[in-house]
């Protein structure tokens, strides 16, 4: 699986879990560290599109 796929489904099963605690729970601190691992996935995601963008 190459690192795109890798980062693609990481982003995605982190969509998902951060839905999922919202639902049961908005006010959850989880919530919180959810986003920021999300945050960096997706600042990963772009870092490899500038990267690549050639």
């Amino acid at each position: 699986m190459s690192h795109l796929e890798n980062l693609e489904k990481g982003i995605e099963s982190l969509r998902e879990k951060m839905y999922g605690c919202y639902m049961k729970n908005p006010n959850d601190p989880e919530l919180v560290k959810i986003s920021q691992e999300l945050d960096d996935l997706l600042n990963e995601l772009e870092t490899f599109f500038l990267q690549n963008d050639h």
